[in-house]
């Protein structure tokens, strides 16, 4: 049996800087030209509106499409015919997710911060929602799922869904049958950058949103990336990732399967194994020669192995926390013989699975819990779709008079310093009100 082609393999200490710092980054060598024909997209859905959406979808999913706004009795028909099994699966999951999110519904608070001022932080749903949901070499009704159901959650008031053509011009029956089950308000068969485009700065045919949230390919994050100062995004969730790590504990073949299940969505997945135990490495990557003899998206992970995937072995635990905070996974799965604990030690992760019956799967599903992700290191700093995503905040400020005047000095000396005399007099005014 073959070796598995992998990017990185052996110890971490002994791989060098270069090594570890494309690890980290995982950013593609083509990122500037990317971002220039990304922009490029923008401006050309921004200025020509459908007729640039209609060229794109031509282009790009080779499809001509009579209506880019799917009619709901296409989504009735989805569902009606779907199979049975897939259906109760996307309600259970709907039922979930549902549940999760309207947990985490921020309350306000109100707070006398000295007599006669009184101030509130309240929130609100925001208007309207775009919702992202890849397609092109599989379907993820999941993925509609995660963006929708916390948005109703949240109480938006419309929620539009985007999600590329196939062949027949529709996004694939399980996405239509997701967008019913899940209650969003508007369909549009649009893919990539232009439909980030389109829910931004709005065309003929799709309404300007809110916010655009949901994972996609590189395409897709960056132009959520560019279109951050126009509208509100949730987090740079591109190619899936995972860094598995384990001790001698693990079986390696549950280890294999995990990084098996995110190189299978793109050739640009990023998984990586760090462990202390270099007998469960060199099974690990038995195991994967194994299960790529026989797996159905075999060409895919092969890419996505070669490409961004690594078998690391770590000197001690310590060593191996560390890396795995450095590498700010999307997914972290801990697979070690004290898991509940080693878990808290990696404090960069976008979501954690605890222990070997944990499989990113069962989150990427069933949990409730949201897939939608930060990655390429970005947990570092971004938080995963919630309901927070949904809402806004602002502060409501009741002052009395009595607490005016207590604060006018105070506010007027400040005021004096920064060179405001116009504010010095608005505060002045208050006292002798």
């Amino acid at each position: 049996m073959s070796a598995v082609s992998l990017f990185a393999r052996g110890r971490l200490r002994d791989l060098s800087p270069a090594t570890v710092a494309r690890l980290l980054a995982r950013t593609p060598s083509d990122d500037a030209r990317l971002a220039a024909a990304v922009s490029a997209i923008l401006a050309d859905v921004k200025a020509r509106g459908d007729a640039a959406l209609r060229e794109m979808a031509a282009s790009f999913d080779r499809v001509s499409l009579e209506a880019i706004e799917v009619p709901r009795r296409a989504w009735q028909d989805a569902a009606a015919t779907l199979d049975p099994r897939v259906r109760s699966a996307l309600e259970r999951a709907a039922t979930n997710i549902r549940r999760f999110h309207e947990a985490q519904m921020p309350t306000d608070v109100t707070l006398e911060v000295e007599p006669g001022v009184r101030i509130t932080r309240t929130w609100t749903p925001l208007g309207r929602v775009g919702v992202y949901a890849p397609g092109g070499r599989a379907a993820y009704p999941s993925s509609v799922l995660m963006g929708v159901v916390p948005a109703k959650a949240a109480g938006v008031g419309e929620v539009l869904v985007c999600s590329p053509p196939g062949p027949g011009g529709l996004p694939p029956r399980e996405v239509l049958a997701a967008c019913l089950i899940g209650g969003a308000d508007r369909l549009f068969a649009l893919g990539g950058a232009g439909a980030v485009a389109a829910l931004t700065f709005g065309t003929e045919s799709v309404p300007v949103v809110d916010a655009v949230v949901g994972p996609g390919n590189r395409w897709v994050t960056e132009a959520k990336r560019q279109v951050a100062g126009e509208v509100l995004i949730d987090s740079p969730a591109g190619p899936s990732e995972v860094l598995v790590l384990a001790d001698a504990s693990a079986d390696a073949r549950l280890v294999a399967l995990e990084i098996m299940a995110q190189a299978e969505h793109d050739p640009d997945a990023a998984c990586v194994l760090v462990t202390t135990s270099a007998a469960l490495a060199a099974a690990t990557e038995a195991e994967l020669a194994a299960q790529l003899a026989s797996a159905p998206r075999a060409d895919i992970c092969r890419q996505a192995l070669t490409a961004s995937g690594a078998v690391l072995v770590a000197d001690s635990l310590d060593e191996a926390v560390d890396f795995a905070n450095r590498y700010s996974p999307e997914h972290l799965s801990v697979m070690t013989a004290s898991a509940a604990i080693d878990a808290l030690r990696v404090r960069t992760a976008g979501t954690t699975f605890v222990g070997p019956a944990a499989s990113v799967a069962f989150g990427d599903y069933m949990t409730g819990a949201n897939h939608v992700l930060p990655t390429a290191g970005r947990a570092r700093s971004f938080s995963g779709l919630s309901t927070i995503n949904y809402l806004r905040s602002f502060t409501i400020q009741t002052i009395t008079p009595e607490g005016a005047a207590a604060m006018v000095a105070d506010v007027v000396a400040l005021a004096e310093a920064e060179g405001l005399p116009a504010h010095a007099a608005a505060a002045r005014a208050r006292r002798a009100s």
